[in-house]
C-alpha cells in the first residue's frame, strides 16, 4: 500500500481584535514540521504543507484560529476539515502541539473525527461543514 498523505494548510488570517493576535514565527514553524515531517515518514505517512491565503477568515480568537488550519487526508475522506473540527477544544492554546495532535489523530485514528456535514458544532462557523 502507498504512503498515506496528509496536508496541513493554512487559510489567510483578518485579526479582528487589536489586543489579540497571534504571530507565528514562521522559522520556528519550519524546524517544527521538518520534525514532524520526518518523525511521521517512519510510519510512511508523508506530511506536506501549504498556503491557501487568498481564502481570508476573521479572527477574533484562538477557536477562530483554529479554523484557519485545514488537515486533508484523502485516504481517509478528509477533504478540508478545520483543525478545531479534528481535535476540539485546545488545552494550551499551543497551535505546534494543536497541529501535531490533529495530524496524529487523523494519521492514527481517523474513525474518531466526526464525518464531515455531521450535526456536532464543534467548530466556530468557519464553513468547513462540521
Amino acid at each position: 500500500m502507498s504512503a498515506k498523505n496528509i496536508s496541513v494548510v493554512f487559510y489567510g488570517r483578518r485579526f479582528l481584535k487589536q489586543d489579540w493576535n497571534y504571530e507565528i514565527d514562521e522559522q520556528a514553524f519550519a524546524e517544527f514540521f521538518a520534525r514532524l515531517r520526518e518523525e511521521f515518514a517512519g510510519f510512511d505517512i508523508q506530511l506536506d504543507h501549504q498556503r491557501e491565503e487568498d481564502l481570508v477568515l476573521d479572527v477574533k480568537g484562538y477557536g477562530d484560529l483554529l479554523n484557519c488550519v485545514r488537515i486533508r487526508s484523502p485516504r481517509d475522506g478528509f477533504g478540508n476539515l478545520c483543525l478545531g473540527h479534528i481535535i476540539g477544544a485546545s488545552p494550551n492554546r499551543d497551535l505546534f502541539e494543536d497541529i501535531r495532535r490533529g495530524v496524529s489523530r487523523v494519521a492514527f485514528a481517523p474513525e474518531t473525527v466526526e464525518p464531515e456535514g455531521s450535526n456536532k458544532v464543534v467548530c466556530h462557523n468557519c464553513g468547513c461543514g462540521c
